[in-house]
Order: structure tokens, then sequence, then C-alpha cells
């Protein structure tokens, strides 16, 4: 259920430069002209995203959730040039060589902050976050994935099965080699190709009926790579955990201690990297469709 917000706007302070009309994406504030007055109705649509109080340039949108003190004036001068930014994006990598140390529970701090800035649909923020630090667990998460790939293994190798689906999922039967040999090297000499010794796993959850809980989770989860690399902490999607989630529903949920009610939706894996890449890679360009008038 949607909260109920007390909303407002200081007619003394309030220059009508309308601001607040144009990002309000659920329509609460409107203006009969250009230069009127601010006006507000159906506040009870509000979802509570903010656009109002942090669009104002002078302080005169009231929202009980967003009181002044929540309110930070921006240095744009001090955030990263364009330049610095296409820098990061193009030296973060995914790191699959870690050290043993662990991750400063400070720097897991910063992540998971960084992660919960990422925006969600309708601004639901429904999203949850479990940083597991615990190695016994970690073991039991790399033990999960690679059971349940077992499983789907022996039923692909199964004859009759694979006669029927090899000529239709080429793909798919390309990773069973791949999948006996993690499995192999982790019961035979404790490898981990799972998360790959990685001391901390984020995982993001999001309620199990959310429409939009996966495309949430991994706007979040990009945020939280992306900090991540500027605290010089090592990265790697675990993608092959999310996709054993999806083939035993509620499994690793049961074994986070979430509810019935909640989906892992995305996954990150962190630690210390052995290195950092000293060089970026230009990339051959996507191609691009341009369409214009």
């Amino acid at each position: 259920m949607t909260p109920r917000y007390e909303i407002g706007v200081d007619a003394a302070r309030c220059i009508r430069c309308g601001r607040c009309v144009g990002v309000c994406p659920s329509r609460i504030f409107s203006q009969e002209r250009l230069g009127g007055a601010v006006a507000l109705h159906d506040t009870d649509h509000c979802i509570g995203c903010g656009h109002c109080a942090a669009a104002c340039p002078v302080g005169a949108v009231a929202h009980d959730a967003f009181p002044p003190e929540r309110l930070r004036r921006i240095d744009r001068s001090a955030l990263p040039s364009a330049e610095a930014l296409e820098g990061l994006l193009a030296v973060r990598r995914s790191m699959r060589c870690f050290t043993t140390h662990e991750v400063p529970d400070e720097l897991l701090r910063r992540i998971v902050a960084a992660a919960d800035r990422a925006p969600t649909a309708s601004n639901a923020r429904g999203l949850g976050y479990v940083v597991v630090t615990d190695r016994a667990v970690l073991r039991q998460i790399v033990g999960f994935t690679l059971a349940t790939f077992g499983r789907l293994v022996r039923v692909l190798s199964a004859a009759p099965v694979r006669w029927l689906l090899r000529p239709l999922l080429p793909g798919l039967y390309r990773y069973v080699p791949t999948f006996r040999r993690m499995e192999r090297e982790w019961r035979d000499e404790g490898t981990d190709r799972i998360l790959r010794g990685a001391t901390a796993l984020l995982v993001i959850h999001a309620p199990r009926r959310s429409r939009f809980g996966a495309e949430d989770a991994n706007l979040a989860c990009q945020n939280a790579s992306l900090m991540a690399e500027t605290l010089g902490v090592g990265q790697v999607y675990a993608g092959f955990v999310l996709s054993a989630t999806r083939q035993r529903t509620g499994a690793l949920e049961r074994l986070l201690g979430l509810g019935p009610d909640r989906r892992v939706r995305a996954l990150l894996a962190l630690g210390m990297p052995q290195f950092r890449y000293p060089c970026a890679i230009d990339r051959e360009p996507a191609e691009a469709r341009w369409m214009k008038n």
C-alpha cells in the first residue's frame, strides 16, 4: 500500500519556476499557466520519489518524507567529469583473482549504500540486501550451485533427453563439460569456480510478486559494481548462482533466511583483488542506429 505523505508549497518562497510540475511523475503539482501559482491535488498519489524537493531551487516544497535536514545542496563542479566517468567505465572489469583478505566492513557498507541509491520502478523501494561474509555460508552457496547444475547435467546427459534436446539447444549443451569440470574441481581440489574465492557476496532480493524486481535489482547491482571499483574492491557478477536459484525456486532464499515472499534477483561476488587491471581495452563499438527527423 502506498503511504500517504504530507506535502505543501510555501507560496511566499515559491518562485513559480514550474520545476516541481515538470518532474512529478504522479502529476500532483500543476500550474494553469507558466509563471502562475503552483497548486497541489491528489497528493495521495505521491510515490515518495522526492523529485519535487530535489528540483526546487528555493526550498519551497515541504514534503514530510524529505525534511530540510535530508536535503543536501550539490556542488556539481566537484562531481566526476565525463572523461573521468568514461575512464571508470572502461577500467571496470570482472575480477576472478581474489586474495584471502576480507573486504573491510566500511567498504561493504558504502557498496550497499551505492546500490540502494539506484532508481526503482514507480519508486517502489522494495529491494533488500544480504551481505554474506561467513565463509561457511559462502561454501554452502557454492555447493548449492554446483549440486543444482549437477542434477541438470545428469538429466541432460540421459540418452533420450540428449537425443531430443541437443539439436535444439546446442548452446546449453556447450556448458555441460564446463559444469562437470567445475563440480570435479570443487569435489577433488576444493577449487571454487563459482564465487572464485570471493570473501563476500552481495545478494539483492525483491518482493516475489514485483513486476520489475529483476530490473530494479540489476540497476542496483551496477551501482554496487561501480562503487566497488572506485574503492579498489574486485567484483564479479555471480550469474551461475542466480541461474541455480531460478532452477530451484526458494532454495537459496531459505538458506539466506529470507521469507517466502522474497526472491533473489541479483548477486555480486566481492573480494580484495590480487591486482588491478593496468589497461583498458577499446572494443569494437556496437552498431547504433540513429532515427532522426
